[in-house]
């Protein structure tokens, strides 16, 4: 699938502060593309299966387009980045595709040595957010059954629970996140936030 880029969102690029590191959250750019496959490269296998279902290393090239060159609208990707003496990383992806006027599937993955810093929860609220201010009202997701983090992540987020995911052993987790009249993106001009 072909998408028109829009205007880059600007406004959703936010600066916090987990586990005492400064994280910026901002939305992906085709430049990135090197920066995502460390990423992809650097989880464990564990944690590839669990956000692919399959046990690649590395995206293919046309994932890996398909992942940095999106439209905003239509497919809005956040990364988590932190900048150290070594450079800057991505330590954090967060995304929703929109399949259909009001529905939306989303994905998360957390670098292994990140998980547990509120990082993967901040990145959910996120997309929510982002996603609701832009109309769609069901936001889904498929997770294999023995992700209990992401279950675990998604039923405290307000996610129900489902068996009826895209495969043996998938489980579809979903929430409504229709926006009242208006809503604006709880995160736009936010402070730091700070998480221990």
């Amino acid at each position: 699938m072909t998408y028109a880029i829009h205007h880059y969102p600007a406004a959703l690029i936010d600066v916090v502060h987990l586990g005492g590191e400064r994280v910026t959250i901002r939305p992906i750019l085709p430049q990135d593309a090197p920066l995502e496959q460390t990423f992809v490269r650097s989880l464990s296998p564990e944690a590839r299966h669990s956000r692919f279902f399959t046990p690649l290393k590395e995206l293919p090239p046309q994932m890996l387009a398909r992942f940095t060159e999106v439209d905003y609208r239509d497919h809005l990707a956040l990364v988590a980045q932190t900048f150290t003496d070594g450079g800057e990383r991505i330590v954090g992806d967060a995304r929703y595709i929109v399949d259909d006027e009001s529905a939306a599937d989303f994905a998360i993955a957390v670098a292994d040595e990140w998980r547990g810093k509120g990082l993967g929860r901040l990145l959910l609220k996120r997309l929510e957010c982002h996603a609701a201010a832009s109309g769609v009202q069901l936001l889904h997701g498929d997770v294999l059954h023995d992700n209990s983090a992401m279950l675990r992540l998604g039923q405290r987020a307000g996610f129900s629970i489902a068996p009826r995911g895209r495969g043996p052993g998938i489980l579809r987790i979903e929430k409504s996140i229709a926006a009242p009249p208006g809503f604006v993106p709880c995160y736009e001009h936010a402070p730091p936030v700070y998480a221990a």
